[in-house]
């Protein structure tokens, strides 16, 4: 072989074929909530404050950042001002615009349309006298938010089948439950099987509590799973939709299946042998870092990309009218 040869022979790259899952990144609770925070920024300028991490996205919160948002975890960090102060998509407990409005702020709820529908149930369940179980994971932003629209005590956390089995209720006969938005739908759906058969006359969301972006992320998975070897999932290790993600592509049987903040969490080594593989993104990872995921993975293999769609999404949810910027283009907004 000659010289040249050798060299060609050594740069070769080896074949990858990529799925890529649709509908996969940002969900339009998410899109919302940031467009909140930027148009809020374009209409009043900074800084701009947010209360928790808007999304649980570190690439999108540091975007955010850079523009002039500032992040803190409580109100007490806000100063006193007159300008905007932002709920992000999680929800937050009745406490919080409470203080809120005792300080005059300038409150923008960012909280996702979907979570606000499961405390308007909490609230209608907790009016007819019924005790209530909450079925979602414990400290996670939107069970802390859930958990806060009742006095201490009107809600039960459950996480598991065995919580709901050491469940003891103060009447049987007079229960609800709602859930988590972004909760795995196979889990859940065993819980609820339990709390169903425990409790035959238990009352439960007219639709199901777990969001639609949440469902098809998860759908979409499971479709793509016999297909691969293993799945990279884009996300935050905050997102609760995310590493369900992993979860289900693990149960569907892929050989491995990751969470990557970033292309440089990708972990090469693990990959050996691998000739296909699946990406997708959690309803807050930004497609621009699934590009980014995917371009690594250009510059190691001869890559081939199909994209697997197992729905259309067009759910858009609306800005506020107090941060609306005229002519915006809500829901096309560049991250």
């Amino acid at each position: 072989m000659s010289g040249l040869n050798q060299i060609e022979a050594t740069v070769q790259k080896p074949p990858l074929k990529i799925l890529l899952a649709a509908p996969r990144g940002f969900c339009a609770g998410v899109d919302r909530a940031i467009q909140i925070v930027e148009q809020a920024l374009t209409k009043f300028g900074a800084p701009v404050y947010v209360r928790h991490e808007i999304v649980h996205n570190r690439y999108v919160v540091d975007s955010l950042r850079a523009k002039g948002a500032v992040f803190v975890k409580e109100l007490d960090e806000i100063p006193d001002t007159s300008q905007p102060v932002i709920f992000s998509a999680h929800g937050v407990s009745k406490a919080i615009p409470e203080a809120a409005r005792g300080r005059n702020m300038f409150v923008v709820d960012a909280t996702c349309p979907l979570v606000s529908k499961v405390h308007m149930e909490t609230a209608r369940h907790h009016e007819q006298g019924r005790e209530i179980i909450l079925v979602g994971h414990r400290g996670h932003p939107e069970v802390v938010g859930t958990l806060g629209q009742l006095p201490e005590g009107a809600i039960t956390l459950v996480e598991s089948v065995e919580d709901v089995r050491a469940f003891t209720p103060k009447d049987p006969e007079n229960l609800a439950f709602v859930t988590q938005t972004t909760l795995s739908l196979d889990d859940t759906a065993e819980i609820v099987a339990v709390l169903k058969e425990r409790f035959p006359g238990i009352g439960g969301p007219v639709k199901e509590d777990i969001c639609y972006a949440t469902t098809n992320r998860q759908n979409a998975v499971k479709a793509l799973a016999p297909q691969i070897d293993g799945l990279i999932v884009v996300g935050g290790p905050k997102s609760s939709n995310s590493l369900r993600l992993v979860e289900v592509a693990e149960r569907a049987g892929c050989r491995f299946s990751f969470l990557v903040e970033r292309a440089t969490d990708i972990p090469w080594e693990k990959l050996d042998g691998a000739a296909t593989i699946g990406i997708t993104a959690g309803a807050s990872a930004p497609e621009v870092i699934v590009e980014e995921v995917v371009e690594a993975f250009r510059s190691r293999y001869d890559v081939t990309i199909d994209v697997v769609t197992t729905l259309e999404e067009r759910v858009i949810f609306k800005v506020p009218r107090e941060v609306r910027v005229a002519r915006a283009p809500v829901g096309q907004q560049q991250h």
